[in-house]
């Protein structure tokens, strides 16, 4: 719902307008950082014909009528630019980043809303390390542009001048649970929900006895793990499994493991980045898995983008990550709510 005193109150906006400053140097601070490093900034469309694939996210649909009665298309605003920006690695561009609208439905609380803006960005023949020193510069770059101090979130702070500590996810499931989760997944490609479920209630932890491994994965994430990562200095949760590899390449040291990362700062998730995929046959088959189990769970699913998956095919090896530019100017700023930090928050 709409809050009850509109964002242009003048008070409203006077308290707001502090955030809004930071913003724009952060905005600035990063578009330097990014261009001294020779990458270009791209612009793609945000109307696309699919609009993303997670499983649990939802899209905005439209219809796009072609001119002189050739017809009318389903069409999707895009909940990221990842589709668009790989087909421009295809193309050969080598490092680039864009600040995209993305939309999201059913989204909206403290660090959601259902517009918001992403930086994402590319490094063609690099990996997860280079993400992890890109990671670190943005912090400081925006800690400084707001003014210094540490980053804050809910009581919690980072010291954005440390580089973020690597933990992988079967590391943090045992420091925080006891929990080996990797054993819970003798089979990579079908993890078994009963024995993640047993282990979780041998740990002491109460977990639904519907689901499957993903949900009682998850149930236990954020009941034991998330608030603890990146305090003090932020975290990079790596080595996610490879059921939930999404987008990411498998890791050649562990079939087991993907080579997915998320950053964490203040038990906040802020980022999300994979060494790509490029096998399209693959990609393809984690993309009809997701969409069957999409319309499994909600009834829905949306249509895979061919021109992607054909651009594939010839995308150089490369690194990529999806930060949430609203959420990092709250954690430099101190804001406690997503819209104090939005020129004008939808209606």
């Amino acid at each position: 719902m709409p809050p009850e005193t509109p964002f242009w109150d003048r008070a409203a906006y006077a308290r707001r307008r502090p955030y809004l400053a930071a913003r724009g140097r952060i905005l600035a601070g990063l578009r330097e950082l990014f261009g001294q490093q020779g990458f270009a900034e791209v612009e793609t469309p945000a109307l696309q014909v699919s609009p993303g694939l997670e499983v649990h996210l939802r899209a905005f649909a439209t219809d796009l009528n072609e001119p002189f009665g050739q017809g009318r298309r389903r069409m999707y605003l895009h909940t990221s630019p990842e589709f668009a920006m790989k087909k421009l690695l295809a193309a050969g561009e080598e490092k680039i980043f864009q600040f995209a609208r993305v939309w999201r439905d059913g989204e909206r609380a403290a660090t959601h809303h259902p517009e918001f803006t992403m930086l994402e960005w590319y490094r063609k023949d690099a990996s997860l390390d280079a993400l992890a020193a890109d990671c670190a510069d943005i912090l400081r770059v925006a800690m400084d542009a707001a003014g210094g101090g540490k980053l804050c979130w809910q009581g919690r702070t980072c010291d954005a001048s440390l580089a973020p500590e690597v933990l992988t996810v079967a590391e943090a499931f045992d420091r925080y649970c006891g929990i080996d989760i990797l054993a819970t997944a003798p089979d990579p490609a079908a993890p078994d929900a009963a024995l993640l479920r047993a282990a979780a209630k041998a740990a002491g932890i109460a977990v639904p006895d519907a689901g499957d491994w993903e949900d009682v994965f998850f149930h236990i994430f954020l009941d034991r793990i998330e608030a603890n990562l990146g305090h003090g200095r932020a975290t990079l949760l790596a080595q996610y499994p490879v059921s939930m590899a999404a987008l990411a390449r498998a890791a050649p040291h562990d079939p087991r493991v993907s080579l997915r990362a998320e950053l964490y700062v203040c038990g906040l998730e802020l980022a999300n980045g994979f060494d790509e995929l490029t096998d399209a046959a693959l990609q393809r088959a984690r993309f009809e898995a997701d969409m069957k189990k999409k319309q499994a769970l909600y009834g829905e699913a949306y249509p895979i983008d061919e021109d992607f998956l054909a651009a594939l095919v010839h995308m150089p090896a490369a690194a990529g990550m999806a930060l949430g530019f609203d959420r990092l100017v709250m954690l430099a700023t101190g804001a406690a709510d997503i819209t104090d930090v939005l020129w004008a928050p939808v209606a």
